[in-house]
C-alpha cells in the first residue's frame, strides 16, 4: 500500500492511501462510484471486465484510472487492492489469482458460491499474508451501528429473539440479465441474505446452529425489462428459504428469504429482549430510524443516530480496511461465518435435520459515530 497525500474530504489517516483496481463494471459499480471519491484513503486506479467498453466508461469517469485486461489489472503493480464485483460465480476466481499476485481482495457478497471455495479464498489469503474483505458494509452505517448499540447499552434488557424478513416477487421483473440470480451461488438466501445475516451477527453475534426449509415456486422466470423482456430464464435454486439461527449467546433469529411472495409490511429486522423490542432499519442500506418501544411505553420512539459511519454508502468497506491494520470489520472471517450459516440452511432444509455451524467469527468492533464531510 504506497502512502501519499490524499486528496478531498476523508475519514482517518491522510497518509494512507489504498489503490483498488475493480474487477467487474456492471450493475454495482455504479454504487462504488458514487462512494470512492469521498474516501480520502482510498483510490480507484483501474478497471477491468470481460467487456472492454464497460471498464472503459467506468474508467474514464476517475481521474487517473486505467482500463485493463482482468489479467492486467492483477498483475499491475500499481494496484494494491482487487475489488471484486463479478458474479458470485466467478469470486472465487478471482479471488485466488489476486492473491497470488499479492493483492488485498475485498469482493461483492457472498465471499465465494460456496463455503469451499469460501474457504479455499481465506486459506490462500491466510498463506500469503493477505487481507480479505467482504461486502455487505452498509452493517456499518450509522442504521445498522445504532441499532447495535441501543443492544449494547442494555436498552432492550438481555436480548431473546430476532426476526428478519425479505420477500419480493423476484428480480428478475427489473434486472435485464436476473439469470444468475436462479442458479448456485444465487436466490434470494445468497443474494439478499448475506445482508441480513450478517446485521443479526453484527447485532447478536456469531451462529452455533441452524435449521431450515424451502420450496420453489416454479422452474422458470421470465425477464421483465430490458432488450431481453419476455425472455424466460431457468430457475435451479430454492427460491423461498426459511429457518432458524441459534446464536451462540442463545439468542434465537428467525428468518424468511423470498423471491415468490408479493409484498410485504414487515420486510425488515426486529430484535426483542426482556425489557423492549427495536425495529431496524433496511440492512440493505446504510442508514435509516431505529425504533424502540419498551415495557411500560405507549408509543414507539426514534432513536437519534449515535454510532456508524454517516452518509456513506457502498464501498465505505474499503476505507475501514485501509485503516484496519489487517483486521476490517467488513472481513472474510464475518463474510465466511455468514455464508456457512446460510448454505447451512439450504441443506437443513434439503435433510430435515439440525445443523452444526462449524466456523465462528469475532463480533466485529463497534463503529464510532463518524461523519465523511
Amino acid at each position: 500500500m504506497r502512502k501519499e497525500a490524499s486528496r478531498g474530504a476523508a475519514v482517518g489517516t491522510p497518509e494512507t492511501i489504498l489503490r483498488v483496481g475493480v474487477v467487474g463494471c456492471g450493475n454495482i459499480v455504479e454504487q462504488y462510484l458514487q462512494t470512492l471519491p469521498h474516501l480520502g484513503n482510498v483510490r480507484l486506479v483501474a478497471a477491468a471486465d470481460l467487456d472492454p467498453a464497460r471498464a472503459e466508461a467506468v474508467a474514464a469517469r476517475v481521474d487517473g484510472a486505467r482500463a485493463l485486461s482482468v489479467d492486467e489489472l492483477i498483475a499491475d503493480p500499481e494496484v494494491d487492492l482487487v475489488l471484486n464485483l463479478t458474479i458470485p460465480a466467478v469470486h472465487h476466481e478471482i479471488a485466488l489469482k489476486a492473491i497470488a499476485a499479492g493483492k488485498q481482495v475485498y469482493g461483492e457478497k457472498p465471499l465465494a458460491d460456496t463455503v469451499a471455495h469460501a474457504r479455499e479464498i481465506l486459506a490462500a489469503a491466510e498463506a500469503a499474508g493477505i487481507t480479505v474483505g467482504s461486502a455487505p458494509d452498509t452493517v456499518l452505517g450509522s442504521g445498522i451501528q445504532t441499532a447495535r448499540k441501543a443492544v449494547d447499552d442494555g436498552l432492550i434488557g438481555r436480548p431473546i429473539a430476532a426476526t428478519a424478513t425479505m420477500t419480493t416477487p423476484g428480480h428478475e421483473r427489473w434486472h435485464p440479465n436476473p439469470d444468475f440470480y436462479y442458479q448456485p451461488g444465487g436466490g434470494p438466501l445468497l443474494d439478499m441474505g448475506p445482508y441480513y445475516v450478517t446485521a443479526l451477527i453484527t447485532l447478536l453475534g456469531p451462529v452455533t446452529s441452524v435449521i431450515g426449509a424451502a420450496s420453489s415456486l416454479r422452474d422458470e422466470r421470465t425477464i421483465g425489462s430490458g432488450p431481453r423482456a419476455g425472455e424466460t430464464v431457468p430457475v435451479n435454486i430454492d427460491t423461498h428459504v426459511t429457518g432458524v439461527l441459534v446464536h451462540e449467546s442463545g439468542v434465537l433469529s428467525t428468518l424468511v428469504m423470498s423471491f415468490d411472495t408479493v409484498a410485504s409490511r414487515a420486510s425488515r429486522i426486529e430484535v426483542h429482549g426482556e425489557q423492549g423490542s427495536l425495529v431496524v432499519p433496511d440492512p440493505n442500506n446504510f442508514d435509516g430510524a431505529t425504533e424502540l418501544k419498551t415495557l411500560g411505553d405507549d408509543e414507539w420512539q426514534v432513536l437519534d443516530q449515535t454510532a456508524g459511519y454517516v452518509g456513506v454508502g457502498r464501498g465505505i468497506g474499503l476505507q475501514d480496511l485501509a485503516l484496519a491494520n489487517g483486521s476490517p470489520r467488513a472481513s472474510g472471517a464475518v463474510a465466511f461465518h455468514a455464508l456457512e450459516v446460510m448454505e447451512s440452511l439450504v441443506e437443513s432444509a434439503h435433510t430435515g435435520r439440525s445443523i452444526a455451524i462449524e466456523s465462528t467469527c469475532e463480533r466485529p468492533s463497534a463503529v464510532p459515530l463518524t461523519t465523511i464531510a
